[in-house]
């Protein structure tokens, strides 16, 4: 396999987080397609990837993305990109379910592509 197609995620993956779940909906050499599902009052770790980058869609909720320390409101159908190595994450500030569709894209898609700076949930890596 080379690096072009390296692939980690597999259509149907389930990740079960501390902050919600993520599905992934469609992957291929290149690219992953995952639905993000983030529960009120949560956000995801403050973090970076060396291989990817990302776009994300808001479908359902709103919150706010932060991205190298440029913070921006999201709600339903809007979108928000985030360049490789661009310190990043997403908190739900609402009552119901944030749902994002996140396309990464990049020669490398595996969770060993996170780099975390902070994590309310003590994860490493």
């Amino acid at each position: 396999m080379t690096q072009s197609d390296h692939q980690t995620y597999y259509k149907n993956e389930v990740g079960d987080r501390p902050w919600g779940r993520w599905t992934v909906l469609d992957a291929g050499a290149g690219f992953t397609v995952k639905k993000i599902e983030i529960e009120p009052g949560h956000r995801l770790s403050l973090q970076y990837h060396h291989h990817r980058s990302e776009h994300w869609l808001v479908i359902e909720g709103e919150g706010e993305v932060e991205i190298d320390d440029k913070k921006i409101s999201i709600a339903q159908r809007s979108h928000v990109h985030i360049p490789l190595k661009a310190v990043h994450r997403v908190k739900n500030t609402g009552d119901a379910v944030l749902i994002i569709l996140e396309l990464q894209q990049g020669d490398i898609l595996d969770e060993g592509d996170i780099v975390r700076l902070e994590d309310d949930y003590a994860r490493d890596g």
